[in-house]
Parts: C-alpha cells; structure tokens; sequence
C-alpha cells in the first residue's frame, strides 16, 4: 500500500505543477518530507540523502557559464555568425537558428533558455523575409532539442548519469547522436511542409540579410530586430544579454569560446568533472571580466535546478525504500517486455508534452532502470527511445519551448501558429513512441 501511495502522489505532483503554477522540484520536495515522515516514516536526514549534489554542480556550473557567455555577447556573436556564415540566403537562415540552438544547448544552455534567446530572433526574421513561422519556430524547438543531449547538454548530463550510477551501459555519443538525429528529421519535415521548397526557389537572389549582419559597428539592421522594425510584430530584442549586439569577436568573447571548448575537450576527452570544469571556467572569466559578470549568478537556471533537485531527491526516496524495484518487478512480469517498453515511451511522450521534459527525465529514467536490469530488453536502446520520445514533443503550445514560439509569433499568426503547434505537437507525441520503439527497442531486443 505504501509503494501505491508513494508512485500516487508523484503523479499528483506532475499533474499539480502543470494546472497550477507551482515549480515541480519545490513540490518534490514537500511530497519527500510528507511521504518519507508518514508513510515511510523516516527522518529528514535520510530524506536530504537522495538529493543529488553532484547534479547540481553540473546544473549550477552549466547554466552560470552560459549566463555569462549570454552577458558578454558571445551568443550573440554566434548567432551573427551562423548568418554571416549562410550568406544571408533566406533558404538557410531557418537551419541557421536550428543550427544556434543546437550549439546552445549542446554547451549546456537550458532548452527553454535558448528558445527563449533565439526565439524573437528567429520569427522576427519569419515575419520580415516571408518565412511561415511555424517552420522558423519548429527550426528553434528542434535545434534546442537536438543539442540538449550532448554529453555536457542538460538532458545528456541527467540521462547518463542515471545510466551511470546504476551501473548500466551507456553510451553518451550514441545517445546525442541518435537524439540529433531524430530532432533534424522532424525539423527537415517541418522545413518541406511550411514552405522550405519555395525559399529555396526564391534563390540567391534574396541574399537580403547580408545587410542585417554586414555592420559590424552596429549600425544599420540589427539580428535581433524585429520582423517590421515593430517589437509588437513577434521580434523584439533578447532579454538575454547586456552586451551590445556588434559583430567583433573581442577578447572576451574569443576567451569565452575558448572555455566552452575547454569545458568539452576536458568532459569528452579527459573525463573531467562538467560540473567543477564549468565552474572553474566561469570564475576564471568573472576574476578577468567582473564587468559583464554582474548579474550572471542571478541568471542561473535556479528553477531547472530546483525541479531538478527536488524531482530526483524524492525519486531517491523511492529507491532506497524499494518502491522503484517493486515497480519495476511488475513492469517485467506484464509478461511482454517489448510492450513494457512501448508503455514507458508513449507515458514519457504524452507527459513530457504538458509538463516538464527534464522532469520527466528525471523520473521515468529511475522508475524504469529495475525493469532495464532484468535484460529483457536493450538497456540502451530503451533509454535512447524514452529521450526521443519525451524531447521531440517539446514543440508542444502546452511545453514551455512550444509556448515561446506562440508566443514569439505575430500578433495577427498567433492563432494560426497556436493551432498548427498543438496538432504537429499531438501528432508527435503518438508517431515518435511507435517509431523510436520500432528503431531502437525491438531489433536491438529481439
């Protein structure tokens, strides 16, 4: 009885923080202290056990480097740069922002932080050179998603290091390949689908944008103008930095992108620690440049950190009084494990696209790691399916990163852009289950 209260109450608290405004780790939290006390009957102390301080180094040092490659403007340079290097051909601009994001994320941004950056950007571009902005806002959804689970991107860091702490295989390249590669699928289909021909049929002609990056001073155009010259038309300017938007890659910057190489070279090649990497690499650049740092602890993703802390302690509780065996034992004795774990991918998928996808990550990777060591089926394979299956609907109006599309969109295609999201996002949340199983959970399980 208790493991059903305890499995219970950790679906009320994803259903609770997506109806009400709640952050999902502080409810976490609260439901660790109510269910361990009175159902577990087990002190705080052993609570606090489970919460995971080597992931909030991780998250901390990540988000706070990016923070402050955000205040300096060096994602500004890279998103001068990705259009620099297209040439200014509208055909290319959307795999440009696809491009951004993935590189973003893929050093350790947030996935809502960088639609949140590049977002105004990019349908501010849709609006002023004719591109449907679904397919710009797809573009941006997609490419955040596709660098989200390199190695030292948040949902590579969660996924790995739950692979790893139960002693399960992984492999970190394949999962950021396979996961890259699914996002840049969907987003080709979105790219064919909203208009991608007839850009490219516009052809070199329209090599407009050249003009929008040519000043390096800053005069003329700027990249994060918006579609009309009119914030009110679905541009703006990124809330992200406080550095202006010039085309010169300076000290600051060449420094910054030297320690984000630094920090994957250290991770991939040297095993170092991403966490204490990342941090070192921040504090060298706020001890050398305490100017443009002022701010960027404020601008730490301290709510991921929260959702993430408190959705994992309270996951720990399950664990350590046996609640994730016991229901792993009954997800294996379904009796069909191919069908167990078609079940886990389609939950992660239809909860992912209403609540929180690093959540869900966060979650259901534990839940499910009992039935994965019962080698019923590919370990690997199945966590690769369960990333695709909870990350591709992020496109979703009711997932953050879908919302700031929307949001992000024309006044007047706002409607238009909401309904096209919530039908492609629905229709992901169905197909990508049924195919990232077929892909990766039955020929490596048969």
């Amino acid at each position: 009885m208790a493991n059903v209260i305890a499995l219970s109450v950790l679906v009320l608290v994803f259903v609770i923080s997506t109806v009400r405004s709640v952050n999902m780790g502080a409810l976490a939290l609260v439901a660790a202290f109510v269910v361990g006390t009175l159902v577990f009957t087990v002190d705080t102390s052993e609570i606090l056990d489970g919460f995971p301080a080597s992931l909030f180094v991780i998250l901390v040092g990540v988000t706070y480097l990016f923070a402050l490659a955000r205040n300096n403007g060096t994602v500004d340079w890279i998103i001068h740069a990705a259009v620099r290097a297209v040439r200014g051909r509208v055909a290319l601009v959307p795999w440009a922002m696809f491009a951004v994001c993935a590189a973003v994320t893929a050093m350790g941004a947030v996935s809502p932080a960088a639609v949140a950056i590049i977002a105004p950007v990019a349908m501010g571009f849709a609006t002023r050179y004719r591109i449907h902005p679904m397919l710009m806002g797809f573009m941006v959804v997609q490419g955040a998603t596709a660098g989200s689970f390199s190695p030292i991107g948040i949902f590579g860091v969660i996924t790995n290091d739950v692979m790893r702490q139960n002693g399960l295989p992984s492999s970190p390249a394949l999962l950021f390949v396979s996961t890259f590669a699914a996002a840049a699928v969907v987003a080709a289909i979105a790219y064919v689908s909203f208009g991608g021909r007839a850009l490219i049929a516009r052809g070199a002609s329209e090599r407009v944008l050249v003009s929008a990056v040519g000043n390096a001073s800053g005069g003329g155009d700027t990249i994060t103008g918006s579609g009309s010259g009119d914030s009110s038309k679905g541009g703006g300017r990124s809330s992200g930095g406080t550095a202006p938007h010039e085309g010169a890659l300076n000290l600051e910057r060449r420094l910054t992108l030297l320690g984000l190489a630094s920090l994957a070279l250290g991770a991939l090649v040297f095993d170092l620690d991403v966490g204490f990497t990342a941090l070192t690499v921040a504090v060298l650049l706020t001890l050398i440049f305490p100017a443009s740092a002022r701010g960027a602890v404020d601008k730490i993703s301290w709510g991921t950190v929260l959702l993430i802390g408190g959705i994992v302690t309270y996951v720990a509780l399950l664990q350590n009084q046996n609640t994730v065996q016991w229901l792993g034992d009954s997800v294996a004795h379904v009796g069909i494990p191919l069908l167990a774990a078609f079940l886990i991918c389609l939950i992660g998928a239809i909860v992912s696209a209403f609540a929180s996808t690093t959540g869900i990550l966060g979650a259901l990777i534990p839940l499910a790691i009992p039935f994965l060591m019962t080698g019923q089926v590919n370990a690997t394979g199945l966590v690769i399916a369960l990333a695709i299956s909870s990350s591709l609907v992020d496109c979703s109006p009711f997932s953050t990163n879908g919302a700031l599309v929307v949001a992000n969109a024309a006044p007047e295609e706002r409607d238009v852009v909401f309904g096209l999201t919530m039908r492609w996002g629905m229709t992901i949340m169905v197909v990508t289950p049924i195919l990232a199983w077929l892909l990766f959970v039955v020929p490596w399980s048969v």
